[in-house]
């Protein structure tokens, strides 16, 4: 039995939303990426008034919880997307993230069925991403889950630009 649970995510669960994306971001990506770049990112993208920002502009977020205390341990947001290569009424996966602790639980996977769930709801028919050209394991997930790559991108962490892969997934 899972120890998590997955409910929706609103504004009053920015601060929630901003901590799991700047601890996930650091865990995944220190060691790899320029560290102060890193900081940077976090201190603009992770802060509580960007996620406010998100989910008052449209964007639809799912949050994992633990059961016990429900402490943040993952989410998910879907919003216009924005990539190269996006076509007339593509969505975006924005986020997911889930800490490392709890890879191989299936909140990844939970994660990643609301998000398609809700997609196919609002009548979109491709799901887009963009994720590191580096990061192996997410690569591996997200062509377990149906997407295969349709561009590149370069993605801005603090003040240096990396290479990312953008990836669709049709969903008729």
């Amino acid at each position: 039995m899972a120890d998590w649970r997955i409910r929706p995510a609103g504004a009053q669960d920015s601060d929630r939303l901003a901590l799991v994306g700047a601890a996930t971001f650091l865990e995944t990506f220190a060691g790899i990426l320029d560290g102060a770049a890193i900081v940077a990112h976090c201190g603009r993208e992770h802060r509580p008034a960007a996620y406010e920002a998100y989910l008052g502009g449209g964007a639809v977020g799912w949050l994992g919880e633990t059961e016990v205390a429900t402490g943040p341990v993952g989410y998910a947001m879907v919003a216009a997307a924005t990539l190269p290569g996006t076509e007339p009424g593509d969505l975006e996966l924005k986020r997911i993230y889930v800490l490392s602790r709890f890879h191989g639980s299936g909140l990844g996977r939970g994660l990643m069925d609301a998000a398609i769930d809700h997609a196919r709801r609002a009548g979109a028919p491709r799901l887009l991403l963009g994720v590191y050209r580096g990061n192996d394991r997410a690569l591996a997930f997200y062509a377990r889950n149906g997407f295969v790559r349709i561009a590149e991108r370069l993605f801005q962490v603090g003040d240096r630009h990396y290479e990312d892969f953008v990836l669709a997934r049709p969903l008729g």
